[in-house]
This record gives structure tokens, sequence and C-alpha cells, in this order.
């Protein structure tokens, strides 16, 4: 009897082949070879691509445009879009400065978030509720946010930002920055939720098929606002790390933030027709982004070629995706 389970279980087994198959298949795997591909080549293209410090710069430069992607990850993943984040960030974070030196550092923090949530809500009730174009709403939200930095800063630069924060975001938690700590908890809380909650499950029915959800008896408007939420929330944050950084805010701060985080979800295997993504993904497209541009400024190109060079990234990841999609339709 031994001898025969034996037999069944290594008939089950799969070969090495298909193991590999299936590996390769996996969205993440793919993008991690790929990052892994561009490390080594920006590592022979500069000697200090791999040094400890340019390692620690490339954790520090993915927050921002990191943790804004989580939430652009949400609002891809239901079909929609969010042209706002980068105004949002500069937004929210042009209020903490204007609130801290009443409130204090906690409580003006909160504040902040808090807005950036709402800010969300407004959008994710207009095209949720109301059934406006996400692109058409979310342009709108970012043409009034960065109008209202120049309008409560004065058209500049706040610097009364309390020195704690700075100390904060460079606090050390086993060896690792705070403010990159937080990134990777919240790409944490973010991946279980989207994989083994309801309401994860349900933004990605949303982005596959609407109406087969809300035939299903989902929250379709509820789950469908939540992420624009998430994203104001999320661009709050980004600002606030981003103003313990360089202890100022700027009326510019988050300037073509959008474009980044859109991006990196993008070139993390994420349809933007939704139902499609992944949250590991979107880390690893961020690294990707993160390096390409800093393995640009070793090799001193200039950052006018830069935005060209993100751009046509762009396009090939949304292209790459069209035909994996046809393929995987046939």
């Amino acid at each position: 009897m031994a001898a025969n389970e034996m037999i069944g279980i290594a008939r089950q087994a799969k070969p090495p082949r298909q193991w590999l198959k299936w590996l390769t298949a996996r969205l993440e795997v793919r993008m991690l070879l790929l990052a892994i591909l561009i490390a080594v080549t920006l590592s022979f293209a500069s000697p200090y691509f791999l040094t400890t410090i340019n390692v620690l710069n490339l954790l520090d430069q993915s927050v921002v445009v990191g943790i804004v992607a989580i939430g652009m990850t949400f609002v891809i993943l239901t079909g929609g879009i969010d042209l706002s984040v980068g105004a949002v960030a500069g937004l929210t974070g042009i209020i903490f400065g204007l609130v801290v030196p009443s409130l204090g550092l906690p409580v003006g923090a909160l504040v902040a978030i808090v807005c950036g949530g709402l800010i969300g809500l407004v959008s994710g009730v207009l095209i949720s509720y109301f059934g406006l174009a996400a692109f058409v709403v979310t342009l709108g939200m970012m043409s009034i946010g960065r109008s209202l930095c120049y309008i409560f800063s004065g058209g500049i630069s706040i610097s009364n930002i309390p020195e704690t924060l700075s100390d904060f975001v460079y606090t050390k938690v086993a060896f690792i920055p705070m403010n990159v700590f937080v990134l990777l908890v919240l790409y944490l809380l973010a991946y279980l939720y989207l994989g083994y909650t309801k309401g994860g499950r349900t933004i990605y029915a949303i982005g596959s098929n609407a109406e087969a959800a809300r035939t299903a008896g989902l929250n379709v408007v509820g789950y469908a606002i939540l992420p624009y939420v998430v994203s104001g929330a999320l661009s709050a944050v980004s600002a606030l790390l981003l103003a313990g950084k360089i202890l100022s805010v700027d009326p510019l701060a988050g300037n073509l933030l959008e474009l980044d985080a859109i991006a990196a979800v993008v070139i993390g295997g994420a349809s933007l027709f939704g139902g499609r993504g992944s949250i590991i993904g979107t880390l690893i497209g961020v690294f990707i982004m993160v390096m390409i541009r800093n393995g640009l400024n070793l090799m001193g190109v200039s950052p006018f070629w830069q935005g060209s060079a993100i751009g046509a990234i762009i396009i090939a990841a949304v292209l790459v995706e069209r035909l994996v999609s046809r393929r995987g339709a046939r």
C-alpha cells in the first residue's frame, strides 16, 4: 500500500520544467526577474549603483511614489484612474504646514490625512454614485488642488515644520529608516486586504465586471468609492513623509507624482481596464521606476531626457499588457 501511495504522489508531482513554467507564468515572478535584470545592467553601467549608500538612497527615493502607488493600485484595479494624487499630496502638505504650529504634530498630521481622504471621498462619490468619468473628475480635482496650494500658501514654501517629524522619518527600525518601514508596513496591509478580505475580492470583481458584481449582491458603489478615499489619504501620508525629509512644504510638491504612480502600477503588471494587478507587482514596479531614474542620474543623463525615458516605459508596459491580454484570451 505504501509503495502504491508513493507511486501516486510521484505521478502527481510536477516535473521541474512544469514548475519553471508555472513560476514564470506568475506576474510577480516576471516583474522580479525584470527588476533583477535592470539592476544587473545598471551595476555594469555605473560602479556606484550597487554601493551601500546608493541602495539606501534607492529605498529612500521609493517611499513617496511607493505609498501613492498603493492607492493608485486600488483605483486602477476597479478600472478607474486618479490624476489628482500629486495635487492632493501638495495640498495636504500645505494644510499640514499651516495647522501644525497651533495643533501640534500628531493632530496636524491627522488633519492632513483626513483632508486627503475627504478629497478622495468627493472624487469617489462623483465617479461611482453619479457616474462621472474618473479621468474628468480627477483631472478637475488636480486643477482645484493645485490652485488651492498656491492660494493657501501665498505661493511660497512653508518651513515651520517641527524637527521631530524629521527625527521620526529617519529613526531606525532594525537598521531600516522609519519612512521605509512605513512603506513596507503599508504594502503588507494592502497585500493582506486585497488578497484575504471580502473588500479586496470585491475590488477585483468590480474591475473585472461591475454589472456581474452588482448582480451577485456586492456593494459596488461603496467599494468603488473606497479606493479613491485610500488614494487621497495615502497621498497625504506621502506628503507628511516628504515634509519630514526636507522640513518644508512647497506648493509645487507632488508635481507629476501621478505620472510616476501610474507608471509604477502599470509596469507592475496591472491592467488599466481593471480586474488584474498585484500589490507586490506594484512594489516591484516602484523599484524598477526608481532604479531607472537613479541609474540615469548616475550615468549623467539629462533630467530632461529622463521624462522621455519614463514615458516610453509606460507606453511599452501598456503595449506588453495588451499583447499578453490578447494572448490569454485566445
